[in-house]
């Protein structure tokens, strides 16, 4: 009889920690058939750069959607590129796409090639204290500064000096190969240089036109109590003239200095991060991205010359 005791109270154990296998697997499975592109939670990395402008569209979108959550990390683009090796980062936004190296290692760790995209035009703008009396640059100027070969002395702000998608423009668009100069200097983040520049008259920093572009955000017009646009060469221009970073200028090529800005996927089935994509790259994800005065690079805008009287 003891024996089979023994035995009836194994076999209960057994199929009680059955009962708990089979239940976690359906609530492991209910969970990931819980989401949807309209519903769930997901976490994303975005470059720094433009956080003004993906804070306004991951807040539409989930006013639209309250059954969606998106968790932003906002970082320096290259921490952003190493985050798609992070399990629980389901998308990136960044300045570049993969490259072709990129590309095959996510398909050899993911047996698929993440989806990506253009979603906007950016424009890297220069800005200088409210009382500098300089404000308009040739090119040559821009690029003799960041080298430290110029005749301007001013220090020159970024938002670091490693890792960051402005930095990687200055360096490989502005410098050409050369150093950067011993007057460039780090600050911590875009807020960083707008604050530095703000309060030093021997500064000129470099910032995404996102966190200065837009006159209807009350935040930003604060910023340009602080500092001034500078304006810059047009080479395509005739005759010679010098732009701001406003929209008109990125669309014609008209500003020199333009980025785009990509959204990298990694899901090749319909969840969360297929529904953002999706609301990023239609109307009004490409509308958001115009209000921020960046350029859409999924909607066609006419601009039309105007002759004023």
């Amino acid at each position: 009889m003891k024996d089979l005791g023994s035995a009836h109270l194994l076999k209960v154990m057994g199929l009680f920690l059955m009962a708990l296998f089979v239940d976690g697997c359906i609530n492991q499975n209910s969970s990931k058939t819980e989401e949807t592109t309209t519903k769930g939670t997901i976490q994303i990395s975005a470059d720094e750069s433009f956080k003004p402008v993906i804070d306004s569209e991951v807040k539409v979108f989930e006013a639209s959607y309250p059954e969606a959550k998106i968790i932003t990390h906002y970082k320096p683009e290259a921490e952003c590129l190493k985050d798609l090796n992070n399990d629980s980062i389901r998308m990136v936004i960044v300045t570049r796409p993969l490259n072709d190296d990129e590309e095959k290692a996510m398909k050899t760790r993911l047996n698929f090639v993440p989806a990506y995209g253009k979603l906007a035009y950016d424009a890297i703008a220069v800005i200088v204290n409210r009382q500098s009396k300089d404000s308009v640059f040739d090119m040559a100027d821009i690029r003799s500064m960041i080298k430290g070969t110029s005749g301007y002395k001013y220090k020159v702000v970024l938002d670091g000096l490693s890792s960051t998608s402005t930095v990687r423009y200055v360096i490989d668009s502005l410098a050409e190969g050369a150093p950067l100069g011993k007057n460039v200097v780090a600050a911590a983040n875009s807020q960083g240089v707008i604050d530095y520049v703000g309060n030093n008259t021997d500064a000129i920093g470099m910032v995404g036109v996102s966190w200065i572009g837009n006159k209807e955000d009350t935040s930003q017009l604060s910023f340009l109590k602080k500092v001034n646009i500078a304006s810059l060469e047009c080479k395509s221009c005739s005759p010679v003239a010098y732009t701001k970073p406003y929209q008109a200028n990125i669309a014609m090529r008209r500003y020199p200095m333009i980025r785009g800005l990509y959204y990298i996927l990694k899901e090749n089935y319909d969840g969360l991060g297929s529904g953002l994509a999706n609301f990023l790259i239609y109307e009004r994800g490409q509308m958001i991205f115009k209000r921020a005065y960046l350029y859409p690079a999924r909607m066609s805008f006419e601009v039309r010359n105007a002759n004023l009287q």
